[in-house]
């Protein structure tokens, strides 16, 4: 007989007259993939259907703006005041509930945030006249609300509800968190007013309540309502959890589900915390909605923020800190970790290792990725990829992150696959991590994927270094060659001396190092070596050429990096090539002059050089053939992933 491991997570729960399959919501994101007029095409709408398949009993599109001319504050936002969208937003709500979620769709208005608009020569307002900085660092002018303001900006909240229930969604979100414009009203920090909507709390929160009742009769009782808000913003100056738990209080009954977050985009440092990054713990944020939920006695509490494990989840909600989950990146990075959690097969969920390479992606680029997850951003390619029609022999030449899965996606499709290591372990050059505290979903990931060979029919050969000579025998007919790469050395005097090691030893052996150390090289793997080290209290002092440091493209992992470079001490000496390293340190050069930085352990991070010989070497071996990885381009895990994924599901195609 069938026991859920989870009773309490996959209970149902009714708000409003709706009934939720289960207690895992996919939290706000907004749409990545549309028209010009902002409307979603197949690939947005693939994106959101696979949450749905997945098993999240509700799946939310995020910032939705309910005005075109005033509120917008990024590109593609879905626009619930365009009576064209009618058709793609009932498509897009039909390929959510099909599966058996409610489709919600969140409700934004930027405020005096709202830039696009800004930008495109409209008049945009706050709750108080106001000048903010752009993504450019122009200046936003913001004007007052007023009441003609206020009236027409209720009524734009109502219609776009509407228009929501009748695009087939049974569920809409109102954004009153993060620093939009509700939350600006309902701030202290933000709303200076003196008339009827500021200088109290009751005034605070006459306009959110305004927006909610107005609502309420739009999409009529039992229709059910989510809010988002702040439980505290987070940021020196703003409000704490005791004034987010009376926002809670006057929501109560008004809602029937508070969604409680944290942070607010007046300071951008918060970032980080309104998505934590791996420096934090999992579930950072939900003390604020287990705070909230012993003071609400009506509306239901959700909690969100770095969760993604079934057991911590569980614990959530039989504990009482919250009725709901929500999951952005834990969904994103593994879509099928509802239906995997009831089945009783938690240890094949991919946990969220917190990395941002899928919000810098959206946020530089437009495309949302996951490092660990290479259908993302794919979804429909993925679904509609077509079978193979030929099962082939794949030799998969080295067990990294790339080769593993290679394996893993060749067989999948029906291949049969030998994969060779020539170490005695898979996992490559990221297992010298495993004892890094941050990084205990990367080594969780690298067993995840350890285990799931093990539950296939690859064969797998460890400590077989695959030759030429090796290859030929085999005789595969494709050949992946996912061999990587070897630290690049540094044209430094001195780098080959007793006091400079390897970032890879230093990690495996930390107690190697001396308590003051230099790192030659900024990008993250120096920079996130400095943080580790730094906590277990070494002296670091970074040295890079470059003015600032390199985040690869990464900047929100950049950001998260350089406030733990805040609170740890890091030093940094930009601008600065390393010249000499003696025995008491290294001497650094800049401007002409050089300078000596103590140092006891000197380590070189200076990047990866791929192995193109070696990848060359079995190029001809067979007939199909695929260079993936750090043997082509050093790069990241996402990259690694991702040309493992697409050069296996190309294998068979002819």
């Amino acid at each position: 007989m069938y026991n859920c491991r989870y009773p309490h997570l996959f209970s149902p729960i009714t708000l409003g007259d709706t009934l939720f399959q289960n207690r895992i919501f996919a939290s706000p994101t907004g749409l990545q993939y549309a028209t010009s007029k902002n409307r979603p095409i197949t690939a947005g709408i693939a994106y959101y259907e696979r949450k749905a398949i997945g098993g999240a009993a509700s799946v939310c599109i995020g910032d939705a703006m309910v005005d075109s001319e005033m509120a917008l504050a990024n590109g593609n936002h879905i626009l619930l005041d365009d009576p064209g969208a009618r058709p793609h937003l009932t498509k897009l709500s039909d390929a959510i509930t099909r599966h058996g979620a409610v489709a919600s769709m969140e409700m934004s208005h930027g405020g005096n945030a709202a830039r696009i608009s800004f930008a495109q020569g409209h008049k945009i307002y706050g709750p108080v006249e106001s000048d903010t900085k752009g993504m450019n660092g122009e200046t936003i002018h913001a004007y007052a609300m007023t009441p003609e303001i206020i009236a027409h900006t209720v009524k734009k909240h109502a219609q776009a509800a509407a228009f929501a229930k009748q695009c087939g969604f049974g569920m809409v979100t109102l954004h009153g968190g993060h620093g939009w414009l509700m939350h600006q009203f309902m701030s202290p920090t933000i709303n200076s007013r003196t008339d009827e909507y500021g200088g109290s709390f009751e005034n605070r929160m006459r306009f959110p309540l305004m927006i909610i009742d107005a609502v309420r009769r739009a999409v009529g009782p039992g229709f059910p309502i989510e809010i988002r808000i702040s439980g505290s913003e987070c940021y020196e100056g703003g409000y704490d959890i005791s004034y987010g738990v009376m926002i809670a209080k006057a929501l109560d009954g008004k809602v029937d589900l508070i969604h409680v977050s944290a942070g607010s985009h007046e300071d951008p440092r918060v970032f980080t915390v309104t998505h934590p990054s791996m420096f934090l713990e999992d579930g950072v944020n939900v003390k604020y909605a287990a705070e909230i939920k012993k003071h609400v006695r009506q509306s239901k509490v959700a909690a969100v923020g770095a969760l993604s494990d079934p057991e911590f989840l569980e614990e959530i909600i039989a504990s009482g800190k919250a009725d709901i989950v929500q999951l952005a990146r834990g969904l994103i990075c593994d879509p099928d970790l509802p239906v995997k959690a009831r089945a009783g097969k938690q240890q094949e969920i991919v946990n969220c290792m917190r990395c941002f390479a899928c919000f810098s992606s959206l946020m530089t680029r437009g495309h949302i990725i996951c490092a660990l997850n290479p259908e993302t951003g794919n979804e429909a390619e993925v679904k509609f990829s077509k079978p193979i029609k030929e099962k082939k022999t794949v030799l998969v030449a080295g067990g990294g992150i790339a080769g593993m899965q290679a394996a893993l996606t060749a067989h999948e499709r029906g291949h049969k696959v030998i994969l060779c290591e020539k170490s005695d372990k898979l996992g490559g050059v990221l297992l010298c991590e495993e004892k890094v505290p941050f990084k205990r979903h990367l080594n969780e990931y690298i067993q995840h994927q350890k285990l799931m060979i093990s539950k296939t029919d690859i064969d797998l050969r460890l400590k077989t270094e695959v030759t030429p000579a090796f290859a030929a025998g085999i005789g595969p007919e494709a050949l992946i060659a996912a061999l990587g790469a070897q630290p690049a050395v540094l044209p430094v005097k001195g780098i080959d001396g007793p006091n400079v090691l390897s970032v890879q030893e230093v990690y495996e052996n930390p107690e190697l190092a001396g308590r003051r150390i230099v790192i030659l090289g900024g990008g993250l793997a120096g920079s996130e070596l400095a943080v580790y080290m730094g906590d277990l209290g070494h002296d670091v002092t970074i040295l890079e050429m470059l003015p600032r440091i390199n985040d690869g493209g990464n900047i929100l992992q950049g950001q998260s990096i350089g406030i733990e470079f805040a609170r740890i001490g890091v030093r940094l000496a930009l601008n600065t090539k390393a010249v000499e390293i003696t025995a008491q340190g290294v001497f650094g050069e800049r401007n002409g002059e050089r300078t000596l930085y103590e140092a006891d352990t000197v380590i070189s991070a200076a990047g990866m050089v791929p192995l193109h010989k070696a990848a060359d070497a079995l190029r001809f071996i067979a007939p199909e053939f695929y260079q993936i990885g750090d043997c082509v381009t050093p790069k990241n895990i996402t990259e690694a992933t991702r040309s493992a994924y697409f050069a296996a599901l190309n294998i068979g195609r002819f």
